[in-house]
């Protein structure tokens, strides 16, 4: 890999990874999409200073799965890995399940905790409702998260969560959105100008929002894509349309997102040669 002046942090969501050999939604096996994209992850021509999985990390929450996944994240070795809750997780499972994340064994109920990647400073806030499908922040966690941007004044931030705190217009995913503390969490945000990007997960598409004077923007997923479909009572479905993951560079005074196609593919090939465009 090309060595570069520039901090990345690559974004993963929603591999909804099962115990091995078992089909999520009775389909699909969800597994060898997130070996392919740990594969194109580590084929970038730059090495991601740091990875984050904003979510839905397995199916149930259960032991066996995230056994599963660790083995499928095994191959990036030392890369730092930070791992969030989503509405299919169980966050003491979680922790019980990867011990050596120090960052997981905070006290308290929440999964939440601050890191630094280069000069970045990601916050991880957890939007999970135990038993449900849609996510809530309550003044607790809405606390804990302006006290740490207090303490981060001036640093560029990234906040990472599971559930949007926007209206993405897919009906069925709005549904079970974030549906407690969005108004709230806007504030806060437009109160610290210097939070560059809020990354979430949940609705295994690529969308972009204004939000509290920043941008928030949600990731594909590894396998499984969430049907565009915009009709407010439009059915929940997913496809199989091309799965892809965010790279955020940040390249010392503005953070700068890629999307990255997972798979491998042709090229590169030169558009010139000895100056000339190639005929």
């Amino acid at each position: 890999m090309n060595p570069s002046p520039y901090t990345f942090l690559a974004q993963i969501t929603d591999p909804h990874i099962r115990e091995p050999g078992r089909l999520a939604y009775g389909r699909i096996n969800t597994a060898p999409y997130l070996e392919r994209a740990v594969r194109s992850l580590l084929a970038l021509h730059q090495r991601p200073d740091a990875l984050v999985l904003t979510g839905d990390l397995t199916d149930f929450g259960r032991a066996a799965e995230y056994a599963h996944l660790a083995e499928l994240l095994a191959p990036l070795g030392d890369l730092p890995v930070y791992l969030l809750p989503g509405n299919h997780d169980e966050r003491q499972q979680l922790r019980s399940s990867f011990p050596t994340h120090a960052y997981l064994q905070g006290e308290g109920e929440f999964v939440q905790y601050s890191a630094r990647v280069g000069p970045l400073r990601l916050i991880a806030l957890d939007t999970v409702a135990p038993g449900q499908s849609h996510g809530v922040l309550c003044g607790e966690r809405l606390a804990w998260l302006e006290h740490e941007l207090a303490a981060c004044q001036g640093e560029p931030v990234v906040i990472a969560m599971h559930h949007p705190p926007f209206r993405t217009l897919i009906g069925h995913m709005d549904k079970i959105g974030l549906l407690a503390g969005a108004p709230e969490l806007e504030a806060i945000v437009a109160r610290h100008a210097n939070v560059e990007r809020i990354i979430c997960g949940h609705l295994h598409r690529a969308i972009d929002v204004r939000f509290g004077g920043t941008i928030a923007s949600t990731c594909p997923a590894p396998g499984h894509q969430v049907a565009l479909d915009l009709q407010p009572e439009a059915p929940s479905a997913w496809m199989l349309e091309p799965p892809a993951f965010r790279v955020h560079a940040w390249d010392g005074q503005r953070l700068v997102s890629h999307l990255a196609a997972s798979g491998i593919f042709e090229g590169p090939y030169p558009f010139h040669e000895n100056g000339m465009l190639i005929d």
